[in-house]
């Protein structure tokens, strides 16, 4: 059974951008012990922690997260959902956190699939902005925010690939995901951009890790 299974999966695939630039696809895996420079958190609009990937960010990476979260949170009240801050990364061995927060799914009628792309794109601008080479990204929205699946995985890809090409420093993106159920919809997503984008100007193709 999938929920089985947690040897950890590199994708069999990954996309790559003409500039040699790189999406990777890996689970079922921790964000918490990724090693790119940062990892993004799925955060809620307050900042102060939560359950979750926002939980185990902010125990494996200790208080100093937090810290900075309520700097942040004296400054802006709130995040809204769609846009993104970064912190440092504590005790983590990535550098940094950029939490962003993602859309709760109603219907897919309320902006949900605009707001889950700001969240890629943000982060990835954020990173880009503090000269940062690879970020980690979780299935944002995906868990007590009820977004299906197979759906997030389509705009949080095509989202980061946009994002990514455009990027002056981020050069590689991991989706980091919980179980082999995520990951498989994930890499679907992926093949079905790179059908439906013969012709784009990203020149996305398929690579066997």
């Amino acid at each position: 059974m999938i929920g089985r299974d947690t040897e950890v999966h590199d994708s069999t695939i990954r996309l790559v951008i003409k500039n040699g630039k790189t999406i990777e696809f890996s689970g079922p895996a921790d964000i918490t012990r990724e090693t790119t420079h940062a990892i993004v958190n799925a955060a809620n609009s307050s900042l102060l922690g939560g359950g979750g990937v926002d939980g185990a960010i902010h125990r494996a990476g200790g208080p100093a997260i937090l810290a900075e979260c309520r700097q942040i949170v004296s400054k802006i009240r709130s995040l809204p959902a769609g846009k993104a801050v970064i912190t440092t990364g504590g005790r983590l061995a990535a550098k940094h956190v950029i939490h962003t927060v993602g859309p709760i799914y109603r219907d897919g009628e309320h902006e949900e699939a605009e707001k889950l792309a700001s969240c890629h794109r943000e982060s990835i601008r954020v990173a880009d902005e503090h000269g940062l080479e690879s970020l980690s990204f979780p299935a944002i929205s995906t868990g007590a925010y009820g977004y299906p699946v197979p759906q997030a995985g389509a705009v949080a890809i095509s989202s980061a690939v946009e994002a990514l090409a455009a990027a002056k420093y981020v050069n590689t993106i991991r989706f980091v995901l919980f179980d082999i159920g995520t990951l498989k919809a994930y890499e679907r997503a992926a093949e079905e951009l790179l059908r439906s984008n013969t012709a784009s100007p990203y020149q996305i193709e398929k690579a066997h890790s």
